[in-house]
C-alpha cells in the first residue's frame, strides 16, 4: 500500500519526518483527511490536533496554525508551532488556558479589539495542546 511522506517543520526545528497511511489536519475551512494519491492541495491550518495514522497506531500533534501542502504523496506542514503529544507540558497548557480565558473576559469589555482576538487565539492553542494530552492518556489506558 502507498504511504505518505510527512514532514512537519516550524521556524525553530524539524518536528517530524515520517511515513504515514493518513494525515488528519485542522485546516482553516474544516478538518481535512489526506490519503496517498491525494490531489495537490495548499491550505492554511488553524490551531488543533493533527493525527498521523500508521496502521493501527496514531501519532498526535498539537499545531497552532501554519500551512499544509500536499504534492506527489508528500505532505509538508509549515507550522507556527507543533508539539508531539509526549512533548506537551499539561500543567503549562492548563495554565495557558486559564490565562487566555481571563484575558478573554477582560477583553470582553472592549469588544472587537486586538486583545480579544489574541486571547481567543491563545485559548485555541492551549485547548489543542490539552486535547492532545487527553487523547494520548485515553489511548494509553485502553
Amino acid at each position: 500500500m502507498a504511504k505518505l511522506t510527512v514532514e512537519i517543520v516550524t521556524a525553530e526545528r524539524r518536528v517530524l519526518t515520517d511515513e504515514a497511511d493518513m494525515v488528519i489536519a485542522p485546516a482553516s475551512e474544516g478538518t481535512v483527511g489526506i490519503l496517498p494519491r491525494h490531489a495537490p492541495l495548499l491550505t492554511a491550518l488553524k490551531p488543533g490536533v493533527m493525527v498521523l495514522k500508521k496502521g493501527r497506531d496514531e501519532e498526535l500533534l498539537a499545531v497552532s496554525g501554519g500551512f499544509l501542502q500536499v504534492s506527489d504523496d508528500r505532505v509538508l506542514i509549515l507550522a507556527d508551532t507543533a508539539e508531539r503529544a509526549d512533548e506537551v507540558d499539561e500543567q503549562r497548557a492548563a495554565q495557558a488556558r486559564t490565562d487566555a480565558e481571563a484575558a478573554l473576559k477582560e477583553a470582553a469589555s472592549r469588544p472587537g479589539g486586538i486583545q480579544s482576538d489574541e486571547a481567543r487565539a491563545a485559548l485555541h492553542r492551549s485547548l489543542a495542546r490539552l486535547n492532545v494530552v487527553q487523547r494520548r492518556r485515553r489511548r494509553n489506558t485502553m
